[in-house]
């Protein structure tokens, strides 16, 4: 089966700073691919490289089995950019009428469809839209001609929680389709809920290429636990992949690395009133994988 996106030893400098170095990776058909790293990793540069904004310093890229320089391709993409500019006086109805006949035509009842589920407003004009509204008009403009490949760079920002829930759910029916997806975000909830793998990039250089369940296991939370009477500090020392341990009174803080099981069980021999568990922030899950490959490393090396 030929890949959605194959990119072969893809590397790029901007003069002397460098964006993205020898990226090797494959996006299936059928799949949503998560690309996840800290601002500033790369995830930008990869994406305006597939879509042939930028040339690469080195290597090679196909999308949808062409080279990615081909311009037949463009149109059986759908992007959205991290960074929308919608500042005209036009209302978004005519903006998107305008894309749909560019495209080779988009019914209005499409477009009018994806409105309704996003809840947009198309008869402002653009520069008068909230950061919000302008990204709703950016997704409708990805999805409403049904492309084989959506990119979305940070598709949910700026949205509410309704707005957001309603994207993912449209991620899923490109799955279902069979249509295929490259996601890029920095927030791990919204990856972790749709895709089925994800690349990991740092500083310019991809890391990793796991399924997610597989990152979850990395994953660094906060855990907070009260109880209905003090307990003692030693019930909860030396439990596995619990770190940063504070037991004050009837309450215990702490860090998990990993799964929670050991914490659980301790914590199941006393009465629990409330818990409290903090998603792991992005940066953490980086944190703690990128060490573990830095204690690698230092073990396969000589002294």
């Amino acid at each position: 089966m030929t890949p959605v996106v194959r990119a072969e030893g893809l590397t790029k400098y901007y003069g002397k700073r460098l964006g993205l170095e020898d990226l090797t990776l494959e996006i299936k058909p059928g799949e949503i691919f998560g690309y996840l790293g800290p601002n500033g990793a790369g995830k930008t540069t990869t994406i305006r490289l597939l879509l042939d904004v930028i040339r690469p310093t080195r290597g090679t890229i196909t999308v949808l089995g062409a080279d990615s320089r081909d311009a037949r391709v463009r149109g059986r993409i759908g992007y959205l950019p991290g960074e929308l500019a919608l500042e005209s006086r036009d209302r978004a109805r005519d903006y998107l009428a305008f894309l749909a006949r560019v495209r080779g035509g988009v019914s209005a009842g499409r477009i009018g469809e994806l409105a309704d589920r996003l809840d947009a407003d198309l008869s402002v004009q653009m520069r008068r839209l909230s950061k919000g509204n302008k990204q709703k008009i950016g997704l409708i403009q990805a999805f409403m001609h049904e492309p084989e490949l959506v990119i979305l760079d940070e598709p949910t920002t700026g949205l509410d929680p309704l707005v957001q829930q309603e994207v993912m759910a449209m991620l899923r029916e490109v799955r279902t389709s069979g249509r295929t997806v490259l996601m890029s975000s920095h927030v791990l909830a919204e990856v972790q809920e749709v895709s089925d793998r994800v690349g990991i990039v740092r500083a310019g250089r991809l890391v990793a290429v796991e399924n997610v369940a597989a990152l979850r296991e990395r994953a660094v939370r906060r855990i907070e636990l009260h109880f209905d009477a003090p307990v003692p500090r030693e019930a909860f020392e030396n439990l596995p992949g619990v770190r940063e341990l504070r037991v004050e009174g009837a309450s215990v803080r702490c860090t998990i690395d990993g799964r929670p099981d050991a914490l659980i069980k301790a914590a199941a021999r006393f009465t629990v009133v409330h818990l409290v568990s903090a998603e792991p922030d992005l940066e953490e899950i980086f944190l703690t994988y990128y060490s573990e490959e830095e204690r690698r490393h230092a073990v396969q090396e000589p002294a």
